[in-house]
């Protein structure tokens, strides 16, 4: 069983200090233990776009989650 690590999430609309720290293993995991908890907005396509920064590395990434079928990607 990989280690959880905290991230700290919010929605690519609102700032670090709307965010969310979770624990979790990856970055898409995080991001959906954040839907999940605090359920965001959804645009019209039934996506939400979070920011997710790995807050031991500082490593920051955008993620667009599709709702409809559970699935992360990079933003464009």
């Amino acid at each position: 069983m990989s280690e959880t690590r905290p991230f700290m999430v919010h929605t690519a609309d609102d700032g670090r200090d709307a965010g969310h720290t979770v624990r979790a293993e990856t970055v898409e995991d995080a991001a959906f233990a954040f839907v999940d908890r605090w359920h965001p907005p959804v645009d019209a396509s039934g996506d939400v776009t979070l920011m997710v920064t790995d807050c031991e590395t500082g490593r920051r990434e955008c993620l667009r989650l599709d709702l409809s079928d559970g699935t992360a990607a990079p933003c464009d």
